[in-house]
């Protein structure tokens, strides 16, 4: 499959319309419907229909093989132009919220920094498509256990810190006096599921391992990536939140509860293209120095 026609096609599938689409590769509606057209003789499958736009059951699974593929060939691109590419004096960093804490702050450089945040899951396909040469991302694991990564490009990830993690509740809850809290405990709980913000409450159910769809049940969804104000909701009494006990201790009118089981902490590792930096100088080779110092 021409990866030209793949990346036509996602943009219209993903836009539902093909002007959109056009309009944002740059090509004319005439080229994009070509595109397409060519597309679906080669594999001999409808794969959207056209009022309205819409992939057809056999363009959407399409649709999931060929985001990936082309990220894939966005990373291969960008791990070969770093052989032509000058060094450069400047240091660009992509980052999940919960992975900029005291630590990983202060190995930046002083100057000719620029940082950004993504939500986690965005992090590793960012470094592997060059759109920043570190990244920085946080998960919950096992104590020592690396994150598990979507296998976006070749990249090397190294643990940066661990912290424990604390249940984030309001002062007059009935579990603020708790010296420590279970998961098993809270199932029923009403939670803030805040996924760009704090820890996913899928991943909560995850680890919990009950039934499908049960428990941590979602009192409000906060799209935003700023952790205070999701630590400021919990304090208001609108759901419990999993936070880094560095980042849950001292919220005013909020009590965190160190969790005590399952035994789990919150990991940062730092993500950079594998091989690209590390026998380079740079600011790059020298950020990662300092975090792993």
């Amino acid at each position: 499959m021409d990866p030209h026609l793949l990346r036509t096609y996602v943009t219209v599938a993903r836009l539902a319309s093909f002007s959109e689409a056009a309009r944002e590769l740059g090509y004319t509606q005439s080229a994009v419907s070509q595109h397409v057209a060519a597309l679906e003789a080669g594999l001999g499958l409808p794969l959207l229909t056209r009022r309205p736009v819409s992939p057809t059951p056999a363009g959407e699974r399409l649709v999931e093989h060929a985001r990936a593929l082309l990220l894939r060939i966005d990373a291969a691109r960008a791990d070969l132009d770093r052989f032509v590419a000058a060094p450069r004096a400047t240091l660009s960093v992509v980052a999940s919220p919960l992975a900029l804490h005291a630590r990983t702050l202060a190995a930046l450089p002083a100057t000719g920094v620029t940082l950004r945040g993504l939500p986690p899951e965005r992090v590793p396909a960012a470094v592997a498509t060059g759109e920043a040469e570190a990244g920085l991302v946080d998960g919950i694991t096992a104590p020592s256990d690396p994150l598990r990564l979507p296998d976006v490009a070749p990249l090397t990830a190294t643990g940066v810190s661990e912290d424990p993690l604390a249940v984030l509740l309001p002062h007059a809850h009935p579990l603020a006096g708790r010296s420590g809290l279970r998961l098993d405990d809270l199932a029923d709980a009403r939670w803030l599921d805040a996924p760009a913000a704090g820890v996913p409450l899928d991943r909560l159910r995850a680890v919990h391992g009950g039934p499908a769809g049960h428990g941590f049940r979602t009192a409000l969804r906060y799209e935003g990536t700023d952790t205070r104000t999701l630590a400021a909701l919990t304090a208001a009494g609108h759901g419990l939140a999993l936070l880094p006990l560095p980042v849950a201790t001292g919220v005013p009118g909020a009590t965190a509860v160190p969790l005590v089981a399952p035994r789990l902490v919150h990991r940062t590792e730092l993500l950079l293209l594998a091989g690209a930096h590390a026998e380079q100088g740079g600011p790059v080779a020298e950020f990662a120095r300092r975090l792993r110092s």
